[in-house]
């Protein structure tokens, strides 16, 4: 049925139970399908069938309301991060040419009596992060429909109390979030991502599931075994995390503190060109891995000129998914190609999007051990070529972020006239005291020596945003 339809459904079925919950706002189902009936007749003379809505608003009810009026109307949400500076912005409103653009107070109708039944032919058109240029539209091929009494995905629960710890505008929480409420579970939205505000949530409201990134499993862990453990998190039965590659020891460090059924990962882009799963039993026989393909995808690791790694070997990470395209650009040609040119395998200027014969990159490298389990090692762009050595910058981040002093950091090449690149290390310490001496001696004791950072940057300042993005380009050295 549709997503406005399956919305009204659920209210019907239980009008009382909590839908949203965003500090001290809460929406139970009916509340919500009301207010949402509400919102949508006030748009309805300036949004139509397959409209685009921009929506550019914080964490909180009247992001999720928004999103149900637009289903409603059967137009299209468009999540845009309010953060945005004012030039991309622009190009992503110039691209997407919206109906409406929802920035501030929603208007609302005095009647809030059901509209008529519509659905859109896209449920979702997120942008990509833009972490690694400007952020893309991406329409999703799925219509705005959904069964209210079947499951997100065989690793959500069916029912759940769902912590929403990331914000909504970025794909993955928007995914999980919106799919989960159209299935009946309740939301528990946090305003913006706060380690011990999330231990705090999850005990308050007896959260059963919730979907995090390595950067929030970390800052998690760095509260200390003491906080940790003042937060009752037994309800809590199951942890997806994705949006960047997990450092070992920390996902080795959730499997002990949870349990292995307690932790599973999930490999994927915002074009779901392909998912890859693992739990955290697989994780223990198979350390380091995502996994291997679901629900139809199939991946493969291809060297520069196309073909097929062996077992174990370096190489770039195609994908494929059964069936019909999952998402198009807008903006795109027809047939979901994407609309900036694309590189030949083992290009470095290559921008993400199909490659060849219906495989899609990330533009990660990886490998694949003799069971069909994949491994994801960098971004090909990061890669630090130093002296002729390759350097994972994110082998270097998963080693200094251990050290107890260490926020995050993000590695980069500086230019140097012997080595051709060098390795930097910019280090966030929080309220930390560290001495340089004192991290050069940590990674040293860690580390290949082509991989110690030879130069160094400590700041107090927060490097990565709450989905773990960074852009690293912004951390580079100026050239001398």
């Amino acid at each position: 049925m549709s997503i406005g339809r399956a919305l009204g459904y659920l209210a019907d079925e239980a009008p009382e139970a909590v839908a949203v919950r965003c500090g001290d706002d809460v929406l139970t189902r009916s509340q919500l399908d009301r207010r949402s009936n509400r919102v949508a007749r006030a748009w309805a003379d300036t949004v139509g069938l397959d409209d685009l809505v921009t929506i550019s608003l914080p964490n909180g009810v009247d992001f999720v309301i928004a999103c149900c009026a637009v289903w409603k109307l059967g137009a299209t949400p468009q999540p845009l991060s309010p953060r945005l500076g004012a030039g991309e912005r622009r190009a992503v409103l110039d691209l997407a040419r919206p109906a409406l653009v929802v920035d501030g107070t929603l208007a609302e109708a005095d009647d809030d009596s059901p509209l008529p039944d519509r659905a859109a032919s896209s449920w979702k058109a997120p942008t990509s992060s833009g972490s690694t240029g400007r952020p893309k539209i991406v329409r999703a091929a799925a219509p705005a429909t959904i069964d209210p009494q079947g499951r997100v995905a065989p690793f959500v629960p069916r029912a759940a109390v769902q912590l929403v710890a990331g914000p909504l505008f970025h794909a993955a929480p928007f995914v999980y979030a919106m799919r989960g409420l159209m299935t009946g579970h309740e939301l528990v939205v946090l305003p913006r991502f706060d380690a011990e505000a999330a231990l705090r949530a999850i005990e308050d409201h007896r959260v059963t599931w919730t979907m995090l990134v390595p950067t929030m499993m970390h800052r998690i862990w760095r509260l200390g075994d003491e906080v940790r453990g003042a937060h009752d998190v037994s309800s809590l039965e199951g942890v997806l995390h994705m949006g960047a590659r997990c450092a070992p020891w920390l996902k080795r460090a959730w499997i002990d503190w949870l349990g292995p059924d307690r932790v599973d990962e999930v490999y994927a882009g915002t074009e779901s060109q392909g998912l890859a799963m693992i739990t955290g039993a697989e994780w223990l026989a198979h350390p380091g891995s995502v996994g291997r393909g679901i629900s139809g995808s199939r991946f493969q690791v291809v060297r520069p000129d196309g073909t097929r790694c062996r077992p174990g070997e370096v190489g770039e990470i195609v994908m494929r998914r059964d069936g019909p395209p999952t998402y198009s650009y807008v903006g795109a040609e027809a047939g979901g190609t994407c609309p900036y040119s694309l590189r030949s395998w083992g290009d470095p200027h290559r921008l993400r999007g199909p490659v060849r014969d219906g495989w899609h990159t990330l533009g990660d490298a990886g490998r694949m051990d003799a069971d069909g389990f994949l491994y994801v090692e960098d971004r090909l762009d990061d890669v630090i070529v130093t002296g002729g050595a390759k350097v994972q910058p994110a082998e270097v981040e998963a080693v200094l972020e251990e050290h107890p002093a260490v926020r995050s950091c993000v590695v980069v090449p500086r230019d140097d006239a012997d080595l051709g690149q060098a390795v930097h290390a910019v280090v966030d310490v929080a309220d930390a005291v560290v001495a340089e001496a004192e991290l050069l001696a940590w990674a040293r004791q860690r580390l290949d020596p082509e991989k110690v950072p030879r130069s160094w940057r400590t700041t107090t300042t927060e490097l990565r945003d709450d989905t773990g993005k960074v852009r690293r380009s912004a951390h580079r050295p100026a050239r001398r």
